[in-house]
């Protein structure tokens, strides 16, 4: 309980130290392009967790945790089957890097052409944009797996799907986790570029107009907004990791013992 109390204590004294920092800095400040934090805080209040929190927070963070679900099943399945079947990843490698390269934002324009402004928009450039790292992950996953792992499958006579599920995804859950981490991180980023560029509704498109309105109050309102909730995203992840790879964080912790 003591170690994980230091921790947070260690992990929290930054984020404090700045914002007490910050709060005292723009206390008398005249600037207006960097209002005192207190007035910040007000208007987050105001706007996120009140006006806006139904009308644009949450449809929002739909969209995202949709488009990172769509990524992550997709991704996992795609990355194991081109990972078994070396023809199939020799024929489709190229073409994934070159659409792997292209930014998700610029990929934004057409699928407004496509789809529209609606959600289905936003979701599926989420979904596309974040598939590729976990696709990457888990073909690196699955073939620096245990080539004795799987001589002890097929001895077992373990069928295909047992080996999928309780062999292969098992021995490359630590790649695919690093790989679901950074889809995570573009999903985040797509989200807040779809809506700048193509919505009126939304934390990013609520965000560009205050600072094309010049409401640079409501602007530094969403932009602390969307850092509180990528750093409760992420948290949500570690924890969601931890729990899934306990057993893989505890042989490495005995290892090092």
């Amino acid at each position: 309980m003591t170690r994980r109390l230091w921790l947070v204590a260690l992990e929290l004294w930054l984020p404090v130290v700045v914002l007490i920092g910050w709060w005292v800095w723009s206390a008398g400040a005249a600037e207006p392009f960097f209002p005192p934090l207190r007035e910040i805080l007000t208007r987050f209040r105001e706007m996120w967790l009140f006006d806006q929190f139904v009308s644009d927070v949450l449809p929002s963070l739909r969209n995202m945790v949709v488009g990172f679900a769509i990524a992550s099943v997709v991704g996992i399945a795609v990355g194991m089957v081109l990972a078994r079947v070396r023809l199939l990843r020799e024929a489709l490698e190229p073409l994934m890097h070159f659409v792997r390269a292209t930014p998700g934002v610029a990929l934004v324009p057409i699928f407004i052409l496509l789809l529209g402004f609606g959600p289905s928009m936003k979701i599926s450039i989420i979904a596309t944009a974040a598939v590729f790292p976990t696709i990457i992950a888990t073909m690196d996953g699955v073939r620096s797996a245990d080539p004795v792992l799987l001589d002890i499958s097929r001895a077992y006579q373990l069928t295909r799907r047992q080996r999928v599920t309780k062999v292969l995804l098992p021995a490359a859950g630590p790649q695919i986790f690093a790989g679901l981490q950074v889809s995570l991180q573009v999903a985040f980023v797509v989200m807040i570029a779809s809506e700048m560029l193509g919505s009126t509704e939304g934390i990013g498109a609520l965000t560009l107009l205050a600072q094309q309105s010049f409401a640079v109050t409501d602007m530094w309102s969403g932009i602390v907004l969307l850092g509180l909730l990528g750093y409760l995203v992420n948290l949500l992840f570690l924890l969601a990791r931890s729990r899934v790879l306990h057993w893989y964080d505890g042989t490495r912790k005995a290892a090092k013992e």
